[in-house]
């Protein structure tokens, strides 16, 4: 079976074969990924896929009403959590980014109506036959990326937005011969 060359270890053939690239309209599942890609940001996905039940538990399962008001001695605790990254600068911008995150879904409904509609509620299909072709950012994630940070947020460039299309099914980036390339197709 064919797979995208990234996912051979173990844990990440999983995310691959259930999770990523599949088109999501949870507004708790976007915001889970937002959060995760951001504290990816410099690392693997491997070492962030390791420590997702820390997260899951540092911030609330994933539940932006709950993070948008962590104080500055949640925040201090966080960074005593072996369990998630700690870094300053990532776990301020994740609670900044929850109360980014409700306005969005207050001025939109949710917060996929808002993402969705920068493709016109269709995945943009990437037809990349090897896995060095595809970007690590486009034109797309780099206006939603400009977008949120005039909205707001934090620690959210083209590059980490390009990720959060990839994984929550924006972009279905799976090479031609992966398997998952044609049944995420076929999901829309």
């Amino acid at each position: 079976m064919n797979r995208c060359p990234w996912s051979e270890h173990p844990e990440m053939e999983a995310y691959h074969d259930t999770e990523w690239g599949v088109p999501v309209q949870d507004d708790r599942i976007h915001f889970e990924f937002l959060l995760l890609e951001s504290a990816q940001a410099g690392l693997s996905w491997l070492t962030i896929l390791r420590k997702r039940e820390g997260y899951r538990k540092a911030f609330a399962d994933f539940n932006p009403e709950r993070v948008a008001c962590y104080d500055q001695s949640r925040i201090d605790e966080l960074l005593q959590d072996p369990g998630i990254i700690r870094n300053r600068r990532k776990v301020e911008a994740a609670v900044k980014n929850a109360g980014c995150f409700l306005k969005i879904q207050e001025s939109f409904g949710s917060f996929s109506q808002y993402i969705w509609d920068f493709v016109d509620g269709r995945p943009v299909v990437g037809n990349w036959i090897r896995q060095e072709d595809i970007p690590a950012e486009s034109e797309l994630s780099k206006r939603i990326s400009k977008d949120l940070k005039q909205r707001g947020f934090g620690f959210l460039g083209p590059v980490i937005i390009y990720s959060h299309l990839q994984a929550t099914g924006l972009i279905n980036d799976h090479i031609t011969s992966c398997f998952r390339y044609r049944e995420i197709c076929d999901t829309y």
